[in-house]
């Protein structure tokens, strides 16, 4: 029996000021062929997963706090209890909008990585409404900085 363990599982810090925790893909002990999951922890007041694309396709499922969505050209609050769907290639953004640290699993298929992990650590994200469509109107801006040396 596989077993990934949270208490366990360190995890990778992003420069939009997030820890994400892979509990099947990545580094995790377990993997799978269809599915890749994980628990992200959103820093409060703005702590994000920047807005980017991927091949597939994407459940965010808030556990914990209240965070800005946009998805297409939507934008919308989501709370706890919520689950997202985003449909493959559909660039997407979640922004920690409250005080606390806001929770969500990721569930995507098929496995793999997505891009975005790296381009966020090498600073080279796609910017939006530059290399990549633009946020949603009244969206809290993408983060795109470089993480210092």
């Amino acid at each position: 029996m596989i077993i990934a363990d949270l208490n366990e599982i360190k995890g990778r810090i992003y420069p939009a000021r997030r820890r994400t925790q892979n509990l099947v893909g990545g580094a995790s002990p377990v993997q799978a062929q269809n599915f890749s999951m994980g628990l992200v922890t959103l820093e409060p007041e703005g702590g994000q997963v920047p807005w980017h694309n991927q091949e597939q396709e994407e459940i965010y499922f808030i556990i914990e706090g209240t965070g800005e969505m946009c998805l297409g050209e939507e934008r919308q609050i989501v709370n706890a209890g919520q689950a997202i769907y985003i449909p493959s290639q559909v660039f997407h953004q979640l922004t920690n909008m409250g005080t606390l640290p806001m929770k969500m699993m990721y569930c995507y298929g098929p496995a793999g990585d997505v891009a975005h992990w790296r381009q966020e650590l090498d600073g080279t994200l796609p910017k939006s409404g530059v290399e990549a469509p633009p946020l949603p109107p009244g969206a809290q801006p993408q983060c795109t900085e470089k993480p210092k040396s």
